[in-house]
């Protein structure tokens, strides 16, 4: 029995940083994508932003798919609640992440109808964002579940307070993720323009997050005797001042990492708060889908994480690859 557990565990773990591996990654995509209009004003400065993010957000959402394959062969129970019983919000991320992919080539090849693919690029961003982080929220303050283990809610008990203040965080995060990455990507007064932005989310993220802290305090019992709970809170505060610090200087790469690592605290607090649950059932605790109840057996445990063994380096060395590629400052003429 011990066997099994310690791989439940592995598994959780592995899940949790690949999901924190797309948002930071996928990210600023997606933060540079809801900033577009606000940061870049004209055509040549919006290239610059996209071009950007051109060589590298498809291969962030491996991620994403990553994580989403894994959570199905560890934890089937759980992936088939929550894409079962979320299925018009899941619709919904998901026609946000194809508007905003097709936008970004459409734009490029349809010239007259430019203006409407930026728009769809903004919306398609910033909804899957919100909607990821009220996804993220259900899913740790609580869903109604029956004996079955199945959704017994509708759409809108997918939008309680909690859940959207999950929302918000996560987007507020999302947007400061953005708009570091265009300080340390761009030059110019489009890089003053996104300095101007890192100073305005980052009073945004402050208040977000210490509201964010406070309110899973108050509404998860025992997560302050967690220190991982701490940990996360302390890695947020020091990400926040020393990205104040940074943008006082001028520093144009260091905001960006000071930003991920706020992040990461979000979501160290969101991991302490929601193990050893998957999907916490909020009518009757027992009715939880945890990563003890909803695994699937040893023998594949054992198997995927041999794969994973051999394939997580293959990811990580590939993405690190890339990103050294396409380091250094992007220009519009630049090309992806």
């Amino acid at each position: 029995m011990e066997t099994i557990q310690n791989f439940q565990i592995l598994w959780y773990v592995l899940i949790f940083v690949l999901l924190l591996g797309y948002s930071l990654l996928d990210g600023f995509d997606l933060g540079i994508g809801s900033l577009l209009p606000f940061l870049g004003r004209d055509k040549e400065e919006r290239d610059t932003l996209i071009h950007s993010i051109g060589p590298v957000w498809d291969g962030n959402e491996v991620w994403l798919i990553t994580g989403g394959g894994a959570l199905f062969a560890a934890f089937p129970q759980a992936y088939a609640t929550a894409f079962s019983g979320f299925y018009l919000a899941m619709m919904l991320v998901l026609f946000a992440l194809i508007f905003r992919a097709v936008s970004m080539e459409f734009r490029a090849h349809d010239p007259a109808r430019a203006g409407l693919w930026e728009k769809a690029l903004v919306a398609g961003s910033a909804v899957a964002t919100l909607l990821f982080g009220v996804a993220l929220g259900n899913v740790i303050y609580g869903v109604p579940l029956d004996p079955r283990m199945e959704y017994t809610g509708d759409f809108l008990t997918l939008l309680r307070p909690v859940p959207l203040l999950f929302g918000l965080t996560g987007l507020a995060a999302v947007l400061l993720q953005g708009a570091a990455w265009a300080v340390m990507k761009t030059e110019g007064a489009l890089q003053q323009r996104a300095f101007r932005a890192v100073r305005v989310l980052l009073w945004i993220n402050a208040a977000v997050a210490i509201l964010y802290f406070i309110v899973m305090a108050a509404a998860f019992p025992g997560l302050t005797d967690r220190p991982l709970f701490y940990a996360g809170a302390l890695l947020t505060l020091l990400g926040l001042v020393g990205l104040f610090f940074s943008v006082r200087r001028q520093n144009d790469v260091a905001p960006f990492w000071e930003s991920s690592c706020s992040f990461i605290g979000l979501w160290l607090a969101a991991g302490a708060a929601q193990f050893p649950n998957l999907i916490k059932a909020s009518n009757d605790p027992r009715l939880s889908l945890t990563i003890f109840n909803s695994s699937t057996g040893l023998h594949t445990l054992q198997v995927m994480s041999v794969i994973a063994l051999i394939g997580m380096p293959i990811v990580i060395g590939y993405t690190v690859f890339v990103y050294r590629i396409f380091k250094g400052k992007t220009r519009p003429s630049d090309a992806y």
